[in-house]
């Protein structure tokens, strides 16, 4: 038996096509679709929590993966796991960029890319918030032969492009 894990976290974006892409039940847990939402009038802001982080701007940093770029990281693994023998039962590949974008950076991202502004506060910080933290890739850049390339503006676009297309805006 061969396994291989796959870890990652904040994937965001939508397919290019506009037809697949993130829809929370109620209230968004994730920051993209909260952007996207409030770039569409259903809130009326996003709130940032903290502006006092040992960080740049001062906000939280997070990994951010492309949807479409994780898609194609599961299929590099797939196709390692069935065609090559010579592997270990069990193999571990961090999925990311390799590189945190802050929250606000995330808002100024948006609003570049798509031309919405987005109205936000910044509140309080919330318990348990962990500073800055992103993947380590290198092994799944080398062994598997991928890397997430897309561009953060492209990213943001298309969650914006799937939002209005869900919403007909």
């Amino acid at each position: 038996m061969k396994a291989t894990i796959l870890r990652y976290f904040n994937p965001i974006g939508a397919h290019p096509s506009a037809l697949i892409g993130e829809l929370p039940n109620g209230v968004p847990q994730n920051l993209l679709p909260f952007v996207t939402q409030t770039a569409a009038g259903l809130r009326k802001e996003l709130k940032v929590f903290g502006d006092d982080y040992n960080t740049p701007d001062g906000s939280c940093i997070r990994d951010y993966i492309y949807v479409v770029d994780l898609a194609k990281a599961h299929v590099k693994a797939i196709d390692r796991m069935l065609h090559v023998a010579d592997r270990e039962q069990v193999e571990v590949f961090n999925l990311g960029t390799g590189r945190g974008l802050s929250v606000l950076e995330i808002i100024r991202g948006f609003e570049k890319a798509t031309g919405v502004k987005i109205p936000y506060s910044i509140v309080g910080r919330r318990e348990g918030d962990i500073e800055q933290v992103w993947a380590e890739p290198k092994k799944a850049n080398t062994v598997l032969g991928w890397k997430a390339d897309t561009p953060i503006a492209d990213v943001l676009a298309s969650a914006w492009k799937w939002e209005k297309h869900i919403r007909k805006l």
